[in-house]
């Protein structure tokens, strides 16, 4: 940990206020601030923090963190370029705060779930990952639960089953989708309320995938967990391994060569490319327009066969690692790579041309699944959900890694905030990413891509902007070994916003609008 100066200790008065101290106060080696506040302080303490507009992204659980007995529970609030993660510590049970912070509602039941911890006053205490089979009593992410098979209950009655949102009213009728889906999908159990032909409720639910990625990380030297970050999201895997990297890079405080993150940016953003087209030509698919979407599905295939000519594997896997990447890309094939992109640019140009020509199309999109901009605060949503409403954060932009700060991308908000509004802020960032590929490709230094990783201990905060938003990685290392790893996926928090994008739109129009996030059911179920 890195001692903060004064002015740092000034913002936090600015922040909190005279009477809350900051003494017990560092920074990390990712640019966080660490601030270890006593339990009876912490209510005005966040109360304080929600004035100042900053937004909760983060709240989980370590043991024994740092010597202390039982339980730390580390909240990360994020404002512009600002990142504090607050540490109440001293007895008493920490109070909910999903009233202030709606944000917290998931992140404190995913807690409650994985440690037991309860927290007072709290609206939701229905359990989040662990479903009815699994035993009670039953906290998988503690220390003392061995990651083992488990026997799961079977009583199971009417009683345990899970308690959904009780909607009643004249007219009233429900209409359940999922979790098992009528194609290649994902699941995920969708319970809309509906009068007439309207939506007005809907409540998702999730984790029919959950796999204890962060169990599975415990003991593991850094190198061993790669292929477990790779798979939290699978067209996730450049953005979730890099992240993960970058923790451990910051805490062994190692200089990734330039060429390594000339590299690693690339892919990250071909990992972009290929996840917009596919977005975009599933988005055509849901509203009956298969001329404009087999454009986009035909430029992702071509995209998904470079991934692999490049790297050997089509989600870009094998290559990112702690120190930089796995192996060189040579300039000939980067050259290949270059031209390549271009012909897609000018195909990719050809189909936005046809879409955005298609009255049927933009009467679909438009005004469709709106997400009001007072929400991207409250709900931490990030990524092109929230710059389609009018959001401006880009991890790249507000926290730049690597070459970001040389390599700025630009950052297309709109306002609408609608299906439109997503296909267009998407659209535009696959031509950006294309362009910084070219740019970087030019501007390529020669050089070593590994640097002299060694795992030492700490803990660090790490941040990358994935297609779909902010990706964060709070990574700590004891013994050379991952003691703590905890992964939060811009999925994770946009996932929220669908129930509100859908109230009154009709049920047939919740495809499209589910299609325009493209959120990842795995990179929630971890």
């Amino acid at each position: 940990m890195i001692p903060v100066p004064d002015t740092t200790k000034s913002w936090l008065i600015d922040i909190l206020g005279p009477d809350i101290p900051v003494n017990r106060v560092a920074q990390g080696t990712g640019g966080e601030i660490y601030l270890r506040i006593s339990t009876p302080d912490f209510p005005r303490a966040v109360a304080r923090i929600a004035s100042s507009q900053f937004a909760l992204i983060g709240l989980f659980c370590a043991e024994a963190f740092e010597n202390t007995k039982g339980t730390s529970i580390l909240y990360v609030f994020e404002k512009q370029e600002n990142l504090l993660v607050l540490i109440p510590e001293g007895s008493g049970t920490l109070p909910s705060i999903a009233r202030i912070f709606p944000s917290a509602s998931w992140f404190e039941r995913e807690c409650r779930d994985g440690f037991g911890i309860e927290f007072e006053d709290a609206f939701d205490t229905r359990r989040l990952f662990l479903h009815e089979p699994y035993p009670e009593n039953f906290y998988p992410l503690k220390k003392s639960c061995v990651n083992a098979p488990i026997t799961p209950r079977s009583n199971l009655g009417p009683a345990d089953e899970y308690p959904f949102r009780k909607v009643s009213g004249e007219g009233v009728y429900q209409v359940p989708v999922g979790p098992v889906h009528a194609g290649v999908i994902e699941p995920g159990h969708f319970r809309f309320s509906v009068i007439g032909e309207t939506i007005f409720n809907l409540e998702l639910r999730m984790f029919y995938k959950h796999r204890g990625i962060e169990k599975l990380m415990e003991g593991r030297e850094p190198h061993a967990c790669l292929p477990v970050a790779e798979a939290v999201s699978g067209d996730e895997s450049v953005a979730n391994t890099t992240v993960f990297c970058m923790a451990a890079e910051q805490i062994g405080e190692v200089t990734v060569p330039h060429r390594a993150w000339y590299i690693r940016s690339i892919l990250l953003e071909m990992e972009r490319i290929a996840s917009h087209l596919g977005d975009e030509g599933g988005m055509l698919v849901d509203v009956g327009f298969p001329l404009g979407a087999n454009q986009f599905s035909v430029l992702r295939e071509d995209m998904m066969r470079e991934n692999d000519r490049i790297t050997g594997s089509r989600f870009l896997r094998g290559m990112v690692c702690p120190g930089g990447v796995a192996r060189d890309v040579p300039d000939a094939e980067l050259a290949n790579l270059a031209a390549f992109l271009v012909r897609l640019k000018k195909r990719f140009q050809v189909g936005l041309k046809i879409v955005l020509s298609t009255t049927s199309v933009i009467d679909r999109f438009a005004t469709t699944g709106i997400v009001n901009r007072s929400l991207i605060l409250p709900l931490a949503l990030s990524g092109p959900v929230a710059r389609a409403s009018g959001g401006t954060e880009d991890v790249r932009v507000s926290h730049p890694y690597g070459i970001y700060g040389r390599y700025i991308p630009g950052v297309k908000t709109l306002h609408d905030g609608d299906v439109l509004a997503r296909f267009t802020v998407k659209a535009a960032e696959v031509m950006d990413s294309l362009d910084l590929i070219e740019r970087m490709i030019q501007e390529i230094p020669q050089g070593p891509v590994q640097g002299n990783f060694s795992a030492r201990d700490g803990y660090s905060l790490a941040l990358v902007e994935s297609a779909r938003g902010e990706n964060l990685c709070w990574l700590w290392i004891r013994n050379g070994r991952v003691e703590r790893c905890k992964v939060r996926t811009a999925s994770f928090c946009n996932w929220q916003a669908i129930e509100h994008a859908v109230q009154e739109n009709i049920p047939p129009d919740f495809p499209v609008i589910n299609k325009s996030m493209n959120l990842s059911y795995a990179g929630t179920d971890l």
